[in-house]
């Protein structure tokens, strides 16, 4: 791209590289003639500013001269000690004069200018170059073989390289060689050129072309291999660049051929030696990679011969070319358009005439107009490959997995080519993170949680991290509910000691005391535990002791009563007790209660209430507690209501471990986890900092990793990787805690907890981790930054994404030995101990010690795998063992096109029946029984557990009913059956939709025994959706992501059924 243009018919020359700022000198050219045949002569300095938009250089200085030039030479002699700050100009002339120039002084429009001149030359001066070693050195060539050494420090008395050649002829250039301060090179028209050793003073070696027709125009040494030269040839005939390497001097080793005519200059930039300039009478200017004989850049010229063309020292990419047009163009040969320079000239063109009419009528002109048919702008492409001065020396570049490229490109020998080495290192900046990580996985891999979390209480810093990781513990100990008691404060050893004290007190005290609870038994319970109800409302402790008080006041009440039972013969009467008694002598126990109340005889009523059943009772309790005003009343009525929601709705929240303490006791399986969590809640919308801190305690107690994950935020607030730790290590621990007390998987990875698992996934990949990393990404979302994650963790594990089922299961099995993987969900069983918990898709669960695989029963649905059976191989297989055919269709094959399907249409409810009945047989422990206890909590206590029979007839078994929340897949899957069934004309489809129905029952067998894993449940749900809503489309999307995600022995029995159902509906509309 052209970047700045000077009207002048000059030869030039740049400023030293040194120089700042950039400056071009031009002088009169000798031997040609501008439009006005002026024969003026003139030294001009113009500086090259690149900020300026515009095409002209701004004139820095200029002085008037009776000689007209060949060449120019700008030399950086005399900048260093201030002698010269610009440095010396070197001019050649036509008549044998070698002038020294001081181009500060002519910048600054001083007279005085000239440091030193002389013709000693015979004819013009057509070579000068300045030596790099010593720029106080300066060869220059002339007429008749002339070839002289100048020092400018003693410019009166040059020296000669050597004798001169012979025949005598002209010498076009001259060069200093690049490496090898003390070798100078000269070339003539004639073609020859000769290379001299200054330290010798004499010729070392010749360099001819045999042809005899090269004549040569310009010379030039390679910047960084000292033997090599370049020639160039301005003879039509023989347009070439000739390579040479001295070692070798025979004949050139490379040969550039582009030019159709005469090359005038060439110019080997200095920045980079794969960047050769030339050009020719064939008005182009090219640009080589002289290593491989490539035209890597053409700029865009004009019609005219470009006779000089030279490469700015100071920026590489600049270059400027003399043409015989009269203009002087800098460009850059790193691309652009010329479109403002076409624009310029139309600006031109419009200011030359002022915008007013040149015929005297005074309008004013319209803007020009370029015409629309004009070519369109000329895009000069950039280089091929990046020049040398902008490529890196080194480099560095984080990658995925904290993986660090880094590069270098050291300077290489000039001999050899350049070896090219990248280094890969691993990058951890989170040591203590790291090993954190990595105490948790071998606590997952070997069990060991109660030794684990015993570390953690240790190493506490305060004492609530203290008691969160007492709670933690105590999941994974025997009798759980006492641990939790003891944690909040109450042990029972300890407190069956205190009703024994209080006795002994008791017996102590004078007669005094004991009337008056003899007279109001309604008031002796409370007055005892006041002096704990001052301090607790609903106290758990008050209610210890009310209880205790309670049984040890039964046993005087009774003796009391029996003693009373002679005096109660009195005859009927219209008093109370009469009334009593004719109402129990009737056997009217509710009317006897009715009077007891109404006499304020609670203690009678009650008995009475007991022996008249349960309703009477229940009744006479709830009037017991409307009467009854005390402290520990709504502890009481609680207690034998067994209604907790209200005693926690209203509790004081500074008494939340009594509150906490009598839901262990007393709360039943199926309530406790939402009681834990009603609690929680509360404490976590409190004002109290603390308090809030302590709702974590309640979700641990109910099991709620999702709320423990948002309290737990909510409280840190920390965001370094090791507060992460803190909170994977919690949520990991009581998921597996979740899954040892309730045999079964935990419930689906809720947004927030897939959010920091997801965070703590991609902290660990950047530290390299990355087998670790994946087990712990979540599979039951849809977020794409997961996504992503998990697709980039796969790949970096040298995994591919399947796009099938077969190959994804193929994948997990081949997954099974690795410690780190994480285990399929639910296409095998794993053979385990008793109290080895049973790992989840979702949490980072590594595997245990190899186990014994096998499939869990029968595969009932469409294209099943063949049986894999991972027992001992010293196993011989069944007598009756057919191995099945392999699948060669793929999953999601159309029904008709089913060779099972068609072969064994009739066996599917007999292997439902064989797989049903292995259920029913299996041992407790695996998680595919049916669960027969309403636990749901680590800490919930447990019930009489009724025990499932293990001998019923085959002929006679009942289907277990699907779950409520799960009954909406059935109704939804069956209705839109039925709808498709009413629209459906065509009997191959209605034959289609009856067998899908008929086979969906795959899927609510296996809803009803809870098989599934969350992941596949959640995604059954979406697709029920969407087809509430129509969106079949979106169902089919929902279908194959649950496909691609899941294990293909645990859909394959319904997956495909319900692709065809959706597949039909969305055809037929309904």
């Amino acid at each position: 791209m052209k970047l700045k243009e000077i009207n002048r018919t000059a030869i030039q020359s740049w400023s030293p590289a040194q120089h700042h700022p950039i400056y071009l000198a031009t002088g009169t050219s000798a031997q040609q003639l501008d439009a006005s045949f002026s024969t003026n002569a003139s030294l001009e300095f113009f500086e090259l500013d690149l900020t300026d938009p515009s095409l002209d250089m701004k004139s820095c200085g200029s002085l008037s001269s009776s000689h007209r030039y060949h060449k120019l030479a700008w030399g950086p002699y005399g900048m260093d000690d201030e002698g010269h700050p610009s440095g010396v100009l070197i001019a050649g002339g036509e008549h044998g004069n070698v002038i020294l120039y001081d181009a500060a002084k002519i910048m600054a429009g001083e007279t005085d200018v000239i440091i030193a001149e002389s013709d000693k030359h015979t004819g013009p001066v057509r070579a000068l170059d300045v030596n790099p070693f010593q720029t106080n050195l300066v060869a220059s060539g002339g007429n008749e073989s002339e070839i002289y050494i100048w020092d400018m420090n003693n410019f009166g008395s040059p020296m000669t390289p050597g004798p001169k050649t012979q025949p005598l002829e002209d010498i076009s250039c001259v060069a200093w060689n690049r490496q090898v301060q003390h070798i100078l090179a000269s070339a003539s028209p004639s073609g020859r050129a000769s290379v001299w050793d200054l330290r010798k003073n004499d010729l070392i070696i010749k360099v001819s072309d045999h042809s005899n027709r090269m004549h040569c125009s310009g010379l030039a040494w390679n910047p960084e291999v000292a033997t090599q030269l370049v020639l160039s040839s301005e003879d039509d005939r023989m347009p070439v660049i000739q390579m040479w390497d001295l070692r070798f001097a025979t004949s050139p080793f490379k040969i550039l051929e582009n030019h159709t005519r005469g090359v005038l200059s060439i110019n080997w930039s200095l920045a980079d030696p794969e960047l050769l300039l030339s050009c020719g009478k064939d008005n182009r200017i090219l640009c080589w990679n002289p290593n491989t004989a490539e035209v890597v850049y053409e700029l865009p010229t004009s019609s005219q011969w470009c006779f000089d063309i030279q490469w700015c020292p100071r920026n590489p990419a600049v270059l400027s070319a003399a043409s015989f047009d009269g203009h002087i163009d800098v460009y850059s040969i790193m691309g652009g358009t010329n479109q403002a320079q076409s624009q310029r000239h139309a600006d031109q063109i419009s200011n030359a005439f002022v915008n007013l009419d040149p015929f005297g009528t005074g309008q004013t002109l319209p803007p020009l107009q370029l015409p629309q048919t004009a070519a369109p702008p000329v895009t000069v492409n950039p280089l091929k490959k990046p020049p040398k001065w902008i490529r890196r020396p080194v480099g560095a570049s984080f990658a995925f997995g904290g993986k660090l490229v880094s590069l270098e490109n050291a300077k290489p020998n000039a001999q050899q080519p350049a070896s090219h080495v990248v280094h890969i290192s691993q990058v951890v900046t989170e040591t203590a993170f790291l090993k954190r990580s990595d105490r948790l996985q071998a606590t997952l891999s070997g069990g060991g949680f109660v030794g684990f979390c015993q570390e953690k209480i240790d190493a506490a810093e305060n004492e609530f991290e203290k008691t969160l990781w007492s709670f933690l513990k105590a999941n994974f100990e025997s009798d759980i509910r006492s641990k939790y008691l003891e944690l909040l404060g109450y042990n029972k050893e300890e407190l069956a000691l205190k009703p024994a004290a209080t006795m002994e007190l008791d017996s102590d005290l004078d007669p005094e005391t004991e009337e008056p609870a003899a007279e109001d038994p309604e008031d002796a319970p409370p007055s005892e535990p006041e002096e704990n109800g001052d301090q607790v409302i609903p106290a758990e402790e008050a209610e210890e002791e009310a209880e205790e008080e309670a049984e040890e006041e039964e046993i005087p009440l009774e003796e009391e009563k029996e003693e009373e039972e002679v005096n109660l013969h009195h005859s009927p009467a219209d008093d109370v007790d009469g009334l009593i008694t004719q109402a129990l002598l009737t056997g009217d126990f509710e009317g006897a209660v009715e009077l007891c109340l109404h006499d304020n005889r609670m203690a009678d009523s009650i008995i009475l209430a007991i022996a008249g059943g349960a309703e009477l009772l229940e009744k006479t309790q709830k009037k017991y507690f409307t009467k009854t005003h005390s402290k520990i009343t709504k502890l009481i009525s609680a207690v034998v209501m067994k209604d907790w929601h209200d005693i926690l709705k209203t509790c004081d929240l500074q008494n939340w471990k009594e509150a906490l303490a009598a839901v262990m006791t007393y709360a039943q399986p199926e309530e406790f986890s939402s009681l834990c969590d009603l609690l929680g809640g509360r404490l976590e919308a409190a004002v109290d900092a603390q308090l809030q801190a302590q709702a974590c305690l309640c979700y641990i107690c109910a099991g709620n990793v999702e709320k423990l994950v948002s309290c737990w935020t909510k409280a840190q607030g920390g965001h370094c990787p090791l507060s992460l730790q803190d909170l994977v290590e919690k949520v990991v621990v009581l998921r597996r805690a979740v899954e040892q007390t309730q045999r079964s998987s935990p419930t689906a990875i809720g947004i927030l907890l897939a959010e920091k698992m997801s965070q703590y996934a991609g902290l660990l990949a950047s530290q390299g981790s990355l087998s670790t990393a994946i087990t712990y990404l979540p599979d039951n979302t849809n977020q794409v930054s997961v996504q992503q994650l998990r697709d980039r963790l796969s790949r970096a594990l040298g995994q591919r994404a399947a796009p099938a089922a077969p190959a994804q299961t193929q994948r997990a099995r081949s997954q099974l030995p690795a410690p780190t993987q994480t285990q399929p969900r639910h296409s095998f069983t794993p053979i385990q101990p008793a109290a080895a918990p049973q790992p989840t898709a979702a949490a980072p669960v590594p595997m245990l010690t190899p186990a014994i695989y096998f499939l869990a029963g029968p595969q009932n649905g469409w294209n099943d795998p063949p049986a894999l059976n991972r027992a001992s191989k010293k196993k011989p297989p069944p007598m009756n063992y057919t191995p099945p055919a392999p699948i060669t269709a793929p999953i999601m094959a159309p029904l008709g096109a089913d060779p099972q399907a068609q072969l064994v249409p009739s066996g599917q409810h007999q292997q439902q029946h064989q797989q049903h009945q292995q259920q029913q047989l299996s041992p407790p422990m695996n998680p595919a029984l049916p669960k027969t206890s309403m636990e749901g909590a680590p800490g919930a206590p447990t019930g009489d557990v009724i025990q499932p029979l293990r001998s019923i007839p085959a002929e006679k078994i009942m289907k277990k009913p699907i779950p409520e929340e799960h009954l909406v897949l059935k109704n939804t899957f069956e209705g839109l059956i039925q709808k498709c069934l009413a629209v459906a004309t065509d009997p191959q489809t209605k034959r289609k939709l009856d067998d899908a129905n008929k086979r969906l029952e795959a899927l609510y067998d296996k809803l009803r025994e809870q098989t599934l894993s969350p992941a596949i449940v959640g995604g059954l749900h979406n697709i029920a959706r969407s087809i509430e809503s129509r969106a079949y489309a979106e169902g089919l999307g929902i279908h194959t992501h649950i496909v691609s995600h899941s294990n293909f022995s645990e859909t394959s029995a319904f997956m495909p059924v319900l692709k065809v159902v959706l597949t039909q509906a969305n055809k037929l509309g309904v």
